[in-house]
Parts: C-alpha cells; sequence; structure tokens
C-alpha cells in the first residue's frame, strides 16, 4: 500500500464521522488539504471542491455539475464514452480505485491521474465518492522540457503504468521500437519516483567494447590500465540514490551480463583495477528495441539476467499506432524547434504526415518537420515541403497547387489553415469515408474505443455542413 493510500484512507475515516447533511463540513476539509480533491454523489454530481482544486483546475463554480460534464465535456459517464471511469469502478469493488484521464484544464487538456475512495456512512452504505487529483506534468501539449506529448488512449495507457511503477523500486524494462520516447518516458518515472531529488544517470549500452563499458559503468582505479592516470568515478557511483538507466541492453557485451546481475544481485562492485567492493545504491530501468525473450532463447541473453530485469515492463507504442498524436506533436516540434518564428501547418501537409508509417517513429517525425521548416519560405508550412528520406515527393502526395494557391486536401478543401480540433473531425470523416473493414476494426487502428468512435462520429459534421 502506497502512502497516498494510507494518508487518503485517514481522510476517508475523518468524513466517516460528519453528519448526515456533510456540505458544509465535508468542504471545511476539503480545503485542509494540500492536493485537489473533490466530493462526488453516487449521480456523478460534484458536492464540493476545496480549494487546490479551483487554483489548479480553474476558478469556475462546478459544484452541482456533473464530474464528466466538468472534466471531459461528456453528455454521459466516462463508463458509457469509451472511457474508464474510477467512480464506477470504485462503486462496483467497494474500494479505492485510480485511473489516468485527459481532463478539460483552464491550461488545455492535461493529463490527470484520478484517485477514487468511498465514503460509507455510519449504517456502512457508500453515501460519497472522494477524488483526488494529480496532474502528471511529464506528458501532454509539449509545454515542458522532456515532456511526452500526446493525448491517445495507448499513450495514457503506458503513462498509467509508468505513474505506478514510479511508486515503487521495483526494476523496470522498457521496450519498443526506436524513437519511441523510451528516455523520456524514465525519466518520467524517475520524476515521479521518491528518488527524484538524486541523479537520473543514462548509459547507451550500444557499440561499446567490453573494457570501455566496464570502465564506464563501474569507474576505474589508477593505473588500472594503460592511459588511466587517475580513478574514474562510474556511473554506478555518480548515480547513488538515485536511477541508473541502461539503453539498449540488448547490446551489453555477453562477458559483463555475469557482472551486471552480480551488481543487481548483491548491490556491489568493483572498479576496474580496484579490490574493494563498493555499495551500489540504485533504481534501475532498462530500455531495448531488441526482443530479449528470442535473444535468450538463442543464449546470446542470460535468462537469469533477462528476469531480474523484467521485473516490470512496459512497451512503448510505435508513432503508426498513435496517429491521433501527430498534430500535437507537430505543434510541439514548431515551437521547439522555431520558437521565434510564428510556424502554421497546413492541412494538406498535416494530412501528409498523419498518412505516412514512420519507421523512425517521433524521431523521424522531428527531421520531417525540421525539413519542412527549412524548405518553407513563408510562414505555412505546406504538403509540397514534406519531404521524405529519398527527399523528393512520393506518388501519394497531393498534387502541388499553383504558386500561391491554398494546397486541396481531404480535410480541408480550400487549404486554409484550421485549429487542430477540427483537423481531428475531418480526419476521423475522412478516415471512415475510407476505411475498407468494420467500426471495430476502425477503431482498432486509430488505437480508440468502439464506443468513442462511434461518441466522436457522432460530433463530426457531416460533408455538406461547412465544418
Amino acid at each position: 500500500m502506497c502512502h497516498s493510500d494510507c494518508h487518503i484512507r485517514q481522510e476517508t475515516l475523518a468524513l466517516n464521522e460528519v453528519s448526515p447533511a456533510p456540505d458544509v463540513e465535508v468542504v471545511h476539509l476539503l480545503d485542509s488539504l494540500p492536493e485537489p480533491r473533490v466530493c462526488i454523489d453516487a449521480d456523478y454530481r460534484i458536492v464540493a471542491v476545496n480549494a487546490a482544486y479551483r487554483r489548479e483546475f480553474g476558478d469556475a463554480d462546478p459544484v452541482g455539475r456533473t464530474c464528466y460534464e466538468v472534466s471531459h465535456h461528456f453528455h454521459e459517464p466516462c463508463d458509457l464514452s469509451g472511457e474508464s471511469c474510477p467512480l464506477h469502478a470504485c462503486r462496483s469493488a467497494g474500494e479505492a480505485r485510480r485511473v489516468l484521464h485527459v481532463h478539460h484544464t483552464r491550461l488545455g487538456p492535461e493529463h490527470v491521474e484520478v484517485e477514487t475512495v468511498p465514503i460509507r456512512g455510519a449504517d456502512g452504505s457508500v453515501r460519497y465518492f472522494l477524488e483526488t487529483l494529480r496532474t502528471l506534468r511529464h506528458a501532454g501539449r509539449g509545454a515542458q522540457a522532456r515532456e511526452l506529448v500526446g493525448h491517445s488512449r495507448v499513450l495514457r495507457a503506458v503513462l498509467e503504468l509508468g505513474r505506478r511503477v514510479a511508486e515503487t523500486e521495483a526494476a523496470v524494462l522498457l521496450l519498443g521500437e526506436s524513437g519511441t520516447g523510451k528516455e523520456l518516458l524514465a525519466h518520467a518515472i524517475h520524476d515521479l519516483s521518491a528518488r527524484s531529488p538524486q541523479p537520473f544517470v543514462a548509459l547507451d549500452c550500444a557499440g561499446l567494447s567490453e573494457n570501455l563499458f566496464e570502465s564506464e559503468l563501474f569507474g576505474h582505479e589508477r593505473g588500472a590500465f594503460t592511459g588511466a592516470l587517475s580513478r574514474k568515478t562510474g556511473l554506478v557511483e555518480a548515480a547513488g540514490g538515485g536511477t541508473l538507466f541502461l539503453d539498449e541492453i540488448g547490446d551489453v557485451p555477453p562477458g559483463l551480463q555475469v557482472k551486471l546481475l552480480r551488481l543487481i544481485e548483491a548491490g556491489t562492485y568493483r572498479r576496474v583495477g580496484g579490490v574493494e567492493a563498493l555499495r551500489a545504491d540504485f533504481r534501475l530501468i532498462c530500455a531495448t528495441h531488441r526482443d530479449l525473450r528470442a535473444m535468450v532463447g538463442r543464449g546470446e541473453f542470460r535468462r537469469d539476467l533477462y528476469h531480474r530485469i523484467n521485473v516490470f515492463p512496459i512497451r512503448l507504442p510505435a508513432l503508426r499506432e498513435r496517429r491521433e498524436d501527430i498534430p500535437l506533436l507537430v505543434a510541439s516540434l514548431l515551437a521547439r524547434l522555431h520558437p521565434q518564428r510564428p510556424l502554421r501547418i497546413s492541412s494538406g501537409a498535416l494530412e501528409k504526415l498523419a498518412a505516412y508509417d514512420y519507421p523512425g517513429n517521433v524521431r523521424e517525425l522531428r527531421n520531417l518537420v525540421e525539413r519542412a521548416c527549412i524548405l518553407a519560405d513563408g510562414d505555412l508550412l505546406q504538403a509540397e515541403h514534406i519531404r521524405f528520406d529519398d527527399g523528393v515527393e512520393t506518388s501519394a502526395a497531393p498534387a502541388a497547387a499553383a504558386e500561391g494557391e491554398p494546397v486541396a486536401g481531404p480535410w480541408s478543401p480550400a487549404g486554409e489553415v484550421l485549429p487542430l480540433a477540427d483537423v481531428e473531425q475531418r480526419y476521423l470523416r475522412w478516415a471512415s469515408e475510407r476505411f475498407a473493414g468494420d467500426r471495430r476494426g476502425l477503431a482498432q487502428a486509430l488505437g480508440i474505443s468502439e464506443r468513442t468512435l462511434y461518441r466522436r462520429l457522432a460530433e463530426v459534421p457531416a460533408a455538406g455542413d461547412g465544418g
């Protein structure tokens, strides 16, 4: 049981003692708590919020409105709108539940962890539900450094796993293709953990010789080998009290895998050329794009080491599995690459980017956007500025318009620059008209639930409605 669980249960006991009409008492109690808290009745109506909630999520009074209307702008509860609902799960289980949602805030959509506990009356029946809201600052719109950008369902699932494991000391193995953001997630796990005040130290295991790897990891004593003119502090020592991140763990030389296993199991190591056993204190996070299980089967990776580092695996999705995040990623990249240049992107260019499969994932998207910025003379990126690795237009690209004429595309017949929400609606309509399978298959391809797809399609105006 984590510290927050204990703390929130103590608060629940205090609320259990209030009178049958708890509104005033609830308000006073909630205002004494530092985190944003919301008290909700069984009909999803907000009974009370505390001052911390008002500071973080807005000054408008949400009391009397439903939680799903305030947080998601839904017309029905989350579980009926294709989302997980912590209140519904809490009511069904009779105990605390938590999920990661995307909530509407005064800063825009934000990733928010919602923890819900039941509040019982003197007769033991559930009278209210207390929700604690924690904004996850390591993912969202790309407004901060080292931030995973996106609001897709598959990315939220990854972030929720990262948030949960951050509260523990368990070894984490991050899996996924190159360029999917494994180091960003490792940073997020560290920053959300109790070790966050201490160092985050990363080592890329790819391409290092056995001798260099051992020296980098464990350090060496003066005179340990030719050129060792002084003692060197290794990364294990540098990470003391913090997190050690081993990227591309599948490339660790076989001869060093046994030493790495001993480090993990015994918590001790020796510098190269040293005899003194030193105590290690770090949280281990590893990452790889390789299939370690297959490598174990071929005898290329130690089975015992694999099980030591694979305590909590998290697979990061490829960019093609979360295409709905591309508009937000592009907006974030434009702001970061050229902060002094007010660049925009046309719907035709955005359509072309969304249709690509990205073998290089987000790194490749960054290259394409930066390449387009170089090719664009003005402040609007057009479809012809999107050049793939061959440096020329592909046959699938829309035909270029005459000079000075907006580029037309199925998302924007007039070629105008649209708000991202409008682009999403037009993309959904475009995808539904061209997808060969059924709605379930389309939902899977988009990375959302079938219920969410039906709801979003219902919000999309017809082609002739000017939306």
